[in-house]
């Protein structure tokens, strides 16, 4: 029996790393949408390869491009954000949510809707708006996978346990690219610099991340919110070589590690056939040649962004929307060089002790997630300009 599936985010490297698997074994999926952003091109060959219903861009600028690569294929092409949220909508059994940023959320939100499984790789949901999220899994019957390597990785090793039983879970992160750096070193960092790392191939956005660990922080908030854990039971440690990708602590002193190659489809892969295990064309581990693994704490002076994303989770409710606005802001400022590489944190931190006094509540709406996203990316920018010694 087929299943009816759809990529959101189809051209990004989660994405195309979800093509790949699909694409091995195609007589056992229907793909019905596949959406991108400004890659057209990439887009239609996806679309093809896959034999899909819809072929969706973001920009509105893409559609003649779109609609002239799948000329004849009688797969309808379409772009804008209204298109993309009746695409995200149309009924299947599994869903990659893999659109980067905050715009990733109301896509997903509208795929939970027809009840089925949304494989979650935009932590910017959770971040933002996780209790929503949750709560519309839970109102449609849908179920909502990890895909996060870390995320995966603590879902695996919580299978069949209970959440009383465990003490703690540690999230693992490689460093990033610039690990190594003497700190002195850290302001001149460029984007190309920052956006090479030594052991994942994955978007430029999110490599830079890795290196400032703004990736790491939001992955913390995102266990926080995704396994409903108190922030005195999460951490963070470096462990360079990126194969242990997460630990969780029980109460009788037993420590269950998920490792692996350091490649997306694992946890693609789980996601996609859960509840079984089958074949993946992963590289399988030699722990002869391996023959070491390191770890060590975080330095908050290196990667100020750990401790702020503590401050995220004991603060109020619209902090984590917030709080993601303010370093995808950051990050843009960064690539565009407005801002040194050792601004980003100091920016988003200015961006949530302005804010304070607007993020405190006991419910959030997506109303009120939405203009606190625009909110803080004005803040922001207003910021940049009042700090030139960020420059």
């Amino acid at each position: 029996m087929t299943r009816r599936i759809s990529i959101l985010g189809a051209t990004g490297s989660v994405g195309q790393s979800t093509i790949d698997l699909i694409a091995r074994d195609p007589d056992a999926y229907d793909v019905v949408a596949v959406t991108g952003g400004g890659n057209a091109e990439g887009l239609a060959r996806d679309a093809i390869r896959l034999g899909a219903e819809v072929a969706v861009c973001a920009d509105d600028g893409c559609l003649p491009v779109l609609r002239d690569a799948l000329a004849g294929t009688g797969i309808e092409a379409a772009t804008g954000r209204a298109a993309l949220l009746e695409a995200a909508a149309r009924p299947v059994d599994w869903t990659m949510s893999a659109i980067v940023g905050f715009a990733g959320l109301e896509p997903g939100l509208a795929a939970l809707a027809a009840g089925g499984t949304l494989a979650l790789a935009n932590k910017e949901s959770l971040v933002s708006a996780g209790p929503i999220l949750l709560a519309e899994a839970e109102r449609h019957g849908a179920t909502v996978l990890p895909v996060d390597s870390e995320h995966s990785a603590i879902f695996q090793a919580l299978a069949g346990e209970d959440m009383a039983s465990v003490e703690s879970v540690v999230v693992t992160a490689s460093g990033g690219g610039l690990r190594d750096w003497p700190l002195e070193r850290l302001s001149a960092a460029t984007p190309e610099e920052a956006g090479r790392h030594p052991n994942w191939d994955m978007g430029n956005r999110i490599t830079i991340d890795s290196a400032s660990m703004f990736n790491k922080a939001m992955e913390l908030i995102e266990a926080h919110e995704l396994f409903h854990l108190d922030p005195a039971r999460i951490e963070a440690v470096i462990h360079p070589q990126s194969l242990i990708h997460a630990l969780v602590q029980f109460r009788d002193g037993a420590m269950m590690a998920h490792m692996g190659a350091p490649d997306m489809r694992h946890a693609i892969g789980y996601a996609l056939h859960w509840p079984e295990r089958r074949h993946l064309p992963v590289d399988r581990l030699n722990l002869a040649e391996v023959a070491r693994l390191d770890f060590h704490a975080p330095d908050p002076v290196r990667y100020p962004a750990i401790p702020l994303a503590f401050e995220v989770m004991r603060g109020g409710a619209l902090t984590g929307a917030a709080f993601n606005a303010a370093k995808e802001a950051a990050l843009d400022h960064f690539i565009a060089r407005a801002i040194r590489f050792t601004a980003m944190a100091p920016l988003v931190e200015e961006v949530l002790r302005r804010m304070a006094p607007r993020l405190d509540g006991d419910t959030i709406t997506l109303d009120m997630v939405s203009e606190t996203d625009r909110a803080a990316r004005r803040e922001a920018a207003q910021i940049v300009t009042e700090r030139p010694a960020w420059i």
